[in-house]
């Protein structure tokens, strides 16, 4: 039987279970955090135990799994991941990559092919590699896919470098990716144009955010391409509202592409975009926004 990497280790794939493809443990910014966050907004102990209570709260209505993109520009740190893991049945399986928008950081800018210092590979590829294989750091952690974003600033010099070191990571370790895209910009193109390019297996990849559009021919194209669409921003109805994104789920399904849909919200026990009072006047603003949208919701919704 095949085995994913989780936090706690290893498990059968038929052990996964019921699984929300797209959601996030904490996104934070450690210098946000430990420069503002610590006696205002932040408190560890609490974080860690809300965390728990929210994931067990997931656990109880039927989910098994979250997959989590979290990766460097959303703030990964395992070891306080791996403190939730302890305590919660739910499986989480983490990611390596690089979340841009634009430019890379300074850290890998500088270095690799064609750079300032002149390497024999890409240093993304190297440490991404290594995540795969090795694990993360020294927590023991293996990342089983690979993101990256493509938003609506589309191909600059700095994500395309970052797409296609997760392709030669993706060519070397046969880790499935997922990509951020804008729907609105239709970047999910790009990104299969560029994966197309790298020899990446498109029927590996999820374009994330699909499902903020409702263009049956643009998302019918990316599935024709064989990625799978990331129908995974419910509750996130500033970009899409609920009714319309079951509407367009259901289309697909009636047209045969049920098998290359995956349901998620891109939510996260906390979010550091959205500190202190700012927390409460976004979940005023999006209440739907939260891990149970989609068990309690959305799949009546659709069954219907």
């Amino acid at each position: 039987m095949p085995t994913v990497h989780t936090v706690r280790g290893p498990i059968d794939t038929a052990d996964l279970g019921r699984t929300l493809m797209h959601e996030h443990v904490f996104v934070l910014s450690t210098e946000h955090q430990q420069n503002y966050g610590t006696g205002d907004w932040w408190d560890e102990e609490e974080r860690v135990t809300d965390a728990v209570a929210k994931l067990d709260e997931l656990k109880a209505l039927g989910i098994d799994t979250i997959v989590d993109p979290t990766v460097w520009g959303l703030g990964r740190y395992l070891p306080r991941v791996q403190r939730v893991a302890a305590q919660t049945e739910l499986n989480i399986i983490v990611a390596t990559g690089l979340y841009t928008y634009d430019e890379i950081p300074f850290q890998y800018a500088h270095r690799g092919p064609g750079t300032l210092i002149e390497t024999p590979t890409d240093p993304m590829v190297d440490d991404f590699t290594r995540d795969v294989r090795d694990g993360i750091a020294d927590t023991g952690v293996h990342a089983a896919f690979l993101k990256c974003a493509v938003e609506a600033k589309g191909l600059t010099p700095g994500v395309e470098r970052t797409l296609r070191a997760v392709a030669a990571t993706h060519r070397e370790t046969g880790a499935p990716i997922t990509v951020h895209t804008s729907a609105a910009a239709q970047t999910g193109r790009l990104a299969v144009q560029v994966l197309r390019e790298e020899g990446a297996d498109l029927t590996k990849v999820v374009i994330g955010h699909a499902g903020d559009s409702n263009d049956l021919d643009h998302l019918k194209e990316l599935a024709d391409a064989g990625c799978i669409l990331g129908m995974d921003r419910f509750g996130l109805d500033l970009y899409n509202p609920t009714s319309a994104r079951v509407d367009t789920i259901v289309a697909l399904a009636e047209q045969g592409y049920a098998d290359r849909m995956v349901l998620s919200q891109d939510a996260s026990c906390y979010i550091d975009w959205f500190p202190g009072e700012a927390r409460t006047a976004m979940t005023q603003a999006m209440p739907n926004w939260n891990f149970t949208h989609v068990p309690q919701d959305v799949l009546p919704m659709l069954r219907e």
